[in-house]
C-alpha cells in the first residue's frame, strides 16, 4: 500500500528514522491490519450492507447503513489502536516513548483504513480471506517501513549533498 497507493506515508517517514522505530511500528501495524480487517468485515458483511439486517426479521431486509462504513471502521481502528498502545506500554516503554504521537496516530494511518476500504471493494467470500487479506498488507506495509529504515540508517553514514540530508532523500529513495 505504501509504494503502489502511497497511503500511510506520514508515519512511514516520521518514524522511519531508525531500524528499531520501524519494527515496532510494523509489528504495530501488522497486529492492527489483522485484527480489524476482519472485524470489519464481519461488520460490513451481517450490518452495514443491503440486506444484511434480514437475520433481524423481514422488515429490516430494504435497510441498508452502509453509509456508516467509514465511521463504523474508523471506530474498530480507533478501538484497536488504543489496545496496541497500552500493550506497548506495559511491556516496552521505551519502544513506547520513541514512537510517541505517532502511535496513536496509527488509528487514522491512511493505510490502516484503506486495507479495511479495499476489503469492502475487493468483495472477499469470508472472514478468513479478509484475514489474510489484512495480515499480508500488513506484511507489506512492515517489509516498506523496515527496508526505509535500514536505507535510513546506511545513508546517515553517506555523504549526502546537505540540500538532501534527512526527508530529501528519503522521498527520492521512497520514489
Amino acid at each position: 500500500m505504501v509504494f503502489a497507493y502511497f497511503l500511510g506515508m506520514c508515519s512511514y517517514l516520521a518514524i522511519s528514522k531508525t531500524l528499531k522505530n520501524g519494527v515496532g511500528m510494523g509489528l504495530a501495524v501488522i497486529f492492527v491490519l489483522t485484527i480489524t480487517v476482519p472485524l470489519n468485515y464481519l461488520i460490513d458483511t451481517y450490518l452495514l450492507t443491503d440486506g444484511a439486517l434480514i437475520w433481524l426479521g423481514p422488515e429490516y431486509e430494504e435497510l441498508n447503513l452502509s453509509f456508516l462504513s467509514l465511521i463504523m471502521f474508523i471506530a474498530v481502528i480507533a478501538s484497536m489502536v488504543q489496545l496496541v498502545e497500552m500493550i506497548i506500554e506495559k511491556f516496552s516503554p521505551a519502544l513506547y516513548g520513541s514512537l510517541g504521537i505517532f502511535l496513536p496516530l496509527i488509528a487514522v494511518n491512511c493505510a490502516i483504513l484503506g486495507g479495511s476500504l479495499f476489503m469492502q471493494i475487493k468483495n472477499f467470500s469470508g472472514v478468513s480471506e479478509a484475514a489474510v487479506y489484512g495480515f499480508g498488507s500488513g506484511i507489506g506495509w512492515f517489509l516498506a517501513i523496515v527496508a526505509i529504515a535500514a536505507i535510513r540508517e546506511k545513508i546517515a553514514y553517506s555523504n549526502v549533498p546537505a540540500p538532501l540530508r534527512g526527508l530529501g532523500i528519503t522521498f527520492i529513495i521512497t520514489g
